[in-house]
């Protein structure tokens, strides 16, 4: 491999600031084609399982895209991905025009024995969402509807009993024109589980009431197609919460799973389709001659790996093959998924994503690679702090919120890991007391300590170890504020 320049390094390792996060939504090049999670396009799937950070932008650009979704075709045979003109419409289910938390708890409270009304309230914003699609006679006729305060819940469902019939009948008209002029409205569903944080039940009502709402409609409709996203974990504890309904839409479900070999590939598509500001693919010379590599016109360089291992040799490259002087600290294809995963074991291709992005930026500050190598090992260990700082701000600002309130907790004896004894007691100090990190009354993922620290292990937020000690992957270590123990292995 021939030695890199400084100069040349430092252009390169300009060219890895990767936008992760962002690039997925205006570039179609660094969409992988991956046949399951390609199936969420098709119009017969409803209910998509997936966590934060497992595809879903994809998703929606491939839906909205029509050049996407021929690629997509091309690539995947047997995909039946919708033909025409789409539209995606996003549920705001704590947005401006929708109801905020209080509210939601409010009323999942006060008509959780009645099923007809919590599915009437998602009725109530399906008609607001699609209004302006609807024909002036039916607008008119449901003004009121249309002018209650989205804000309060119990006010859209009150304005929309009397125009239940109206309403099915504009969406049934709505439903025929579309099919008529060959169009698509996608209606998604997403972050359901932040609706409520802190009443497990009241959450499970309001997802049972859409659940039984969509079961019910979506045979009705061919082009009004929902797409109800839940978060993995969610879905695997709390598939009772619509019985038999859940159970209609999960049998065509699809789950947003990230095998290694994909994960490799979503990072090497993203750093082989980068161009710098020239717009030239100096990242894709520089890597080509040991990636195989398929050119598509409209999603771009495309990695073709048979296995994981395929990846071995861009990662040898990337960063060298060993994370250190020699194999005692371990293969550098290995270490870096090993280190991105949760307690579950799951890694996404964001958090991969930023680890490279992440290390760059360290080594463009003080580098240390040499030879064809891009980044030093020292830099890829410290971008890793970095990953978990961003994961678990992120996630506290959207659906664990409570994981403020954990980290507080667990600064009182921040080395891990800790035995059952030792964890009770510090999830359990103040446990009545809010787990935000505003004035706003936040509640752990549980009615107790126990049954927090099982859902901790649910989510992947603790590994318990094989001598029943708990572990926090390094995923949410630093983010969080731990650290290990000195001599205790991560694993």
């Amino acid at each position: 491999m021939p030695n890199l320049t400084k100069s040349s390094r430092a252009a390169l390792l300009a060219s890895l600031s990767l936008n992760a996060g962002q690039a997925e939504v205006s570039d179609p090049r660094v969409i992988l084609p991956i046949a399951e999670h390609a199936r969420a396009l098709e119009p017969e799937v409803v209910l998509i399982v997936g966590d934060r950070g497992a595809g879903k932008t994809q998703l929606v650009r491939a839906l909205e895209d029509e050049s996407v979704r021929a690629a997509l075709v091309r690539r995947i045979p047997g995909l039946r991905a919708p033909v025409g003109h789409v539209e995606w419409r996003t549920v705001q289910t704590l947005g401006r025009g929708g109801p905020i938390q209080p509210a939601w708890r409010s009323f999942a409270r006060a008509h959780g024995r009645e099923r007809d009304d919590v599915v009437g309230v998602w009725l109530a914003y399906l008609v607001r969402l699609l209004s302006d699609h609807l024909d002036d006679a039916s607008r008119v006729a449901m003004q009121d509807l249309l002018m209650a305060p989205g804000v309060d819940a119990a006010a859209c469902l009150d304005a929309y009993r009397p125009h239940a019939l109206a309403a099915a009948a504009a969406l049934d008209a709505l439903d025929e024109r579309l099919a008529k002029e060959g169009r698509w409205i996608f209606v998604a569903y997403d972050e359901l589980d932040t609706l409520v944080l802190d009443d497990w039940h009241a959450l499970g009502v309001l997802v049972r009431g859409l659940v039984s709402l969509w079961a019910a409609y979506a045979r009705r409709w061919r082009r009004i197609r929902p797409k109800v996203f839940l978060r993995s974990d969610f879905y695997r504890r709390h598939r009772e919460i619509a019985g038999a309904d859940v159970a209609k839409l999960a049998a065509n479900r699809v789950e947003l799973q990230w095998s290694d070999k994909n994960l490799y590939a979503a990072l090497i598509k993203h750093i082989l389709n980068k161009r710098d500001g020239n717009g030239e693919e100096r990242l894709y010379e520089h890597f080509a001659p040991v990636v195989r590599v398929v050119d598509d016109d409209v999603l771009g360089h495309l990695p073709a790996l048979i296995d994981a291992r395929d990846a071995r040799l861009f990662v040898n490259r990337l960063v060298s093959e060993f994370m250190g002087a020699n194999n005692k600290k371990g293969l550098a294809f290995t270490w870096i998924l090993d280190h991105l995963r949760d307690g579950n074991g799951r890694a996404l291709p964001r958090t991969l994503v930023w680890l490279i992005e992440f290390a760059a930026e360290i080594e463009r500050a003080q580098p240390r690679a040499v030879g064809s190598h891009l980044l030093h090992h020292v830099s890829v260990r410290n971008a890793l702090d970095r990953v978990s700082e961003q994961y678990v701000e992120q996630a506290q600002t959207h659906e664990f919120a409570w994981l403020a309130g954990l980290g507080e907790r667990l600064q009182r004896d921040r080395e891990v890991p800790w035995n059952r004894r030792e964890l009770m007691k510090l999830v359990g100090h103040q446990f009545d007391r809010t787990w935000g990190a505003s004035a706003q009354e936040i509640r752990p993922p549980g009615q107790d300590p126990e049954e927090v620290i099982q859902s901790l292990v649910d989510l992947g937020v603790l590994r318990q170890r094989p001598d029943a000690s708990f572990d926090v992957p390094d995923l949410y270590l630093k983010g969080l504020g731990l650290i290990r123990r000195g001599g205790v292995a991560k694993d």
